[in-house]
């Protein structure tokens, strides 16, 4: 089991940048490896990714999320895929979005990817382009400020 933990400080209210993290069709324009993520209902989202030479799909589900403060879910099935971010107002104008992944890598490929850093490279890249896009955008995309728990 293999674990990354990030955060990255974004100029937007923590508002905008919850909202904008909640698009997650939206993840294939910042997220590397990310192809398409298909929102199946409020709590079930169908990922198609790639790391390295390794296609791989898998369905998720949403087991947290309260508005403003985290979103939080889990990988169905055999892959074993699980996150949560929290979104930390640091001023009116200002979040912080801190980010934990826990995966199994299975396969070769995925093997080597993680022994070679790829993915933790990889979610740095992915959290630096989301901050660009929201920072770069009049607002965010869209927003669901529904609750899961």
């Amino acid at each position: 089991m293999s674990s990354i933990e990030k955060s990255i400080e974004v100029d937007r209210d923590v508002t905008t940048v919850y909202n904008q993290w909640t698009q997650f069709e939206d993840f294939p324009k910042f997220m590397e490896g990310v192809e398409n993520v298909e929102q199946r209902d409020d709590a079930h989202l169908h990922w198609e990714t790639e790391i390295g030479l390794a296609d791989k799909e898998f369905d998720a589900e949403v087991t947290e999320q309260v508005p403003d403060e985290v979103v939080a879910w889990r990988a169905i099935g055999d892959t074993r895929h699980d996150g949560r971010v929290t979104f930390e107002p640091l001023s009116e104008s200002a979040t912080r979005v801190n980010l934990r992944i826990e995966y199994d890598p299975q396969g070769f490929l995925e093997k080597l990817g993680d022994a070679a850093n790829l993915v933790d490279r990889r979610v740095s890249g992915d959290l630096q382009r989301f901050k660009e896009f929201i920072e770069n955008r009049p607002d965010e995309t869209g927003g669901w400020r529904g609750e899961i728990h």
